[in-house]
């Protein structure tokens, strides 16, 4: 699909066509005949321009049929970013259903309602690309219609915003890839092959260490979730140098469980069934890498992801071990299938020992009392650091991406200890905010944030941007902070 600014463009030119109206219904901003139907479809209540509202019709121009939807605006105060996404995205869907080849959008109306042409560039340009994805790859009937070129007009287009928005919808759309893949073709493996081939066509460095040489690290935490399956783990390490002048890193860690049975504590059939999207940490800093490299960034960034599966074997780890950790604590085994905190820990001290990162993010799909906390429409964040945090919390802000940060209380401390190790692995409730600090306890004196998804990082049904399946949670937040700390 192609992105063309046209400010010229005519309905007889498209088959189909997004036109934004305002709630103050100004129609010197439409062609004198669709005025007229926009009267009529106002006195009959039927659109009157409010957010979150959309009228479509079949209009016939001079020669064809146009398939036309009219989007609400709404006004200065009720206008959101969220709800105009989500407006462009369910119209797009539409008209892409009605096999359009050639789409007009046209949103003059939105001139003194959201006065900020870069953002709506960008905002734009990422949602027609979210948009347009959806995952069938496996349908042996697959008849996907390509929608081959948007002509936009009623904007003081910024070009590069719009270059900006096509990677960054981009990027969300191979981590949502990623995370859609079945596990039986995405094994640890795989994700590593991926992530090399996604670095050569994007411009970042990535390095694969296998079993022997995680061994070599003592990332026994890694190990012990990895060996009940027949897949061998790996380690992808994947770095972007942006600013030479600068010895300053960013450092990323994406928990990388491309599949989780739950081991020995087994889950139940129906919470297995999306288990490969517990790789959607992994999804979101690769695809946060691309986008990186690909804007050429300046910014020094090292991502790490231990990938593996936690699977049921004769070799696999057991409720009421005792292990070790590549950050040399002993950890108690309470719970199987509390594993991503084991792999993230090891992750966690390989970047900071060898990588020399100034601060560390890492990003999971940790928890379910994450969904129970803050449902599917808001990423939980832990930290140590204010100022990192508010660093965080803009890009998340600039991504339109919803976060709320959890308190870490002297009290909650206690409760990840254990009389017989170090640490438990399952320290009970409040469990996001305990998974988040057992991840703590392997942090040395540097700024860490956390980042729990397991509600964001999938979705259950289409609507908006978001496809049914992985969202991609992440990567444009990780790209914004990057962005920022550029600054």
């Amino acid at each position: 699909m192609q992105l063309r600014i046209d400010e010229n463009w005519k309905m007889s030119e498209v088959d189909g066509a997004i036109i934004g109206i305002g709630q103050s219904f100004d129609l010197s901003l439409v062609p004198d005949r669709l005025s007229e139907v926009l009267k009529q479809l106002k006195e009959k209540e039927l659109f009157q321009g409010k957010i979150d509202e959309s009228y479509s019709l079949t209009w016939m121009n001079d020669t064809d049929w146009v398939e036309l939807i009219f989007i609400g605006l709404g006004d200065s105060e009720s206008f959101t970013r969220n709800k105009f996404r989500a407006e462009i995205g369910d119209a797009f869907r539409a008209l892409k259903k009605k096999k359009i080849n050639i789409l007009g959008m046209d949103i003059q109306s939105i001139t003194g309602i959201y006065d900020d042409p870069k953002v709506i560039s960008r905002i734009l340009a990422e949602t027609l690309i979210m948009s347009d994805y959806s995952f069938d790859d496996y349908k042996s009937d697959r008849k996907s219609h390509e929608l081959k070129t948007v002509l936009l007009k009623g904007l003081s287009f910024d070009q590069d915003a719009l270059d900006e928005g096509e990677i960054l919808g981009k990027s969300n759309v191979y981590a949502r890839s990623l995370t859609n893949m079945p596990a039986n073709a995405l094994t640890p493996t795989k994700l590593a092959n991926m992530a090399v081939e996604y670095g050569q066509t994007c411009g970042f460095d990535v390095e694969i260490k296998d079993l022997d040489e995680i061994k070599q690290l003592n990332m026994d935490a890694f190990l012990s979730v990895s060996k009940g399956s027949s897949e061998p783990p790996k380690l992808i390490i994947m770095r972007y140098n942006g600013n030479e002048k600068s010895d300053k890193r960013l450092g990323l860690v994406g928990k990388g469980l491309t599949y989780d049975s739950g081991g020995l504590s087994i889950k139940p059939t129906a919470s297995m069934v999306n288990m490969k999207d517990d790789m959607g940490g992994a999804s979101a800093v690769i695809g946060a890498m691309g986008a990186i490299a690909q804007m050429g960034v300046k910014t020094n960034v090292t991502a790490v992801v231990a990938a593996c599966e936690n699977m049921i074997s004769g070799h696999s780890y057991k409720p009421g071990d005792i292990i070790s950790s590549m950050g040399g604590k002993s950890i108690f085994i309470g719970n199987t299938d509390a594993e991503g905190r084991l792999t993230l820990v090891d992750a966690v001290t390989y970047i900071q020992n060898h990588e020399n990162v100034d601060m560390v993010l890492d990003i999971a799909t940790l928890t379910g009392a994450a969904i129970h906390c803050l449902g599917v429409d808001a990423s939980a964040i832990l930290s140590n650091d204010d100022t990192f945090y508010s660093n965080v919390e803009n890009a998340f802000k600039k991504a339109d991406e919803n976060q709320w940060r959890l308190p870490i209380f002297d009290e909650y401390k206690a409760l990840i200890k254990h009389e017989q190790a170090d640490l438990t692995n399952s320290a009970g409730s409040p469990g996001t905010i305990t998974a988040g600090m057992f991840i703590e306890a392997f942090v040395k004196d540097i700024p860490w944030v956390h980042i729990d998804i397991a509600g964001t990082a999938f979705r259950d049904k289409q609507e908006g941007i978001f496809s049914k399946g992985g969202t991609g949670a992440g990567v444009r937040p990780l790209y914004f902070l990057a962005k920022k700390l550029s600054k």
